[in-house]
């Protein structure tokens, strides 16, 4: 298993595209072998492209809006990534605050997907707490959310919602594409080690549904790279 991280844990350090493909050389140098995006900075994918080939990195994935694999634009949306040579897609969450909203969010989901998995791009869906949030009728969003798509598991929302991510990623290993380790304690995030998630349960888990990656996500905001230098450490001695 191969450790990447998502870059929004290094939002504070970024102000420009020249200090955003900075992280790149110096992520590599931590340790990490890939990262997944949460914006580019205004810059092209080829000018990225060209910089994490350059540092050693892998593009595993990517966080996008639900309007940007709306039809309209979806193509220009997977044009992007497929010049950026990811091979996965994901949405850092959608609207499902009822059963109307979530079932237009999963129409576009789905057919989107279908849309991407043709061409070679597959679809994923990165929950927080609220998709575990069950509705009158006991069924929760993400009963019909993992149908949509593929998922990517965040295990710090799913300790905050009060779901076992060991019992969850296991019993849908087919459907799980990607996982964030994360860390928190008293609703507020903190450097892998430091809260009260189960991250041992988080490894075993992804260790036993053959996950080629699993990727350090950490909110902790004014640290730059010392939490995420933390969390690698933990990575490192701990899987």
């Amino acid at each position: 298993m191969r450790f990447a991280v998502q870059l929004y844990s290094l939002r504070d350090m970024v102000t420009d595209g020249e200090s955003f493909l900075a992280l790149f050389p110096k992520l590599k140098a931590m340790g990490f072998d890939g990262v997944e995006f949460a914006g580019y900075h205004g810059l092209s994918a080829e000018e990225i492209r060209k910089a994490l080939n350059e540092a050693g990195l892998v593009a595993v994935g990517a966080h996008v809006d639900i309007s940007d694999i709306a039809e309209e634009k979806l193509q220009a949306t997977l044009d992007f990534h497929k010049a950026l040579g990811l091979k996965r897609l994901g949405l850092w969450g959608a609207p499902h605050g009822d059963k109307k909203e979530l079932a237009e969010t999963c129409a576009v989901l789905s057919q989107a997907s279908k849309i991407a998995q043709q061409q070679g791009i597959t679809l994923y869906y990165h929950n927080h707490a609220s998709e575990f949030e069950a509705f009158d009728d006991g069924t929760l969003p993400m009963d019909a959310l993992k149908l949509a798509c593929m998922l990517e598991v965040d295990t710090y929302w799913t300790h905050v919602a009060g779901v076992d991510s060991y019992e969850f990623i296991t019993q849908n290993k087919a459907r799980v594409c990607h996982v964030h380790i994360k860390d928190g304690i008293a609703g507020e995030a903190c450097a892998l080690g430091e809260g009260n998630c189960d991250l041992y349960a988080v490894v075993r888990a992804a260790n036993e549904i053959g996950l080629e990656w699993l990727i350090l996500e950490d909110e902790t905001r004014h640290q730059g790279f010392k939490s995420v230098q933390l969390g690698i450490a933990w990575l490192n001695k701990n899987t």
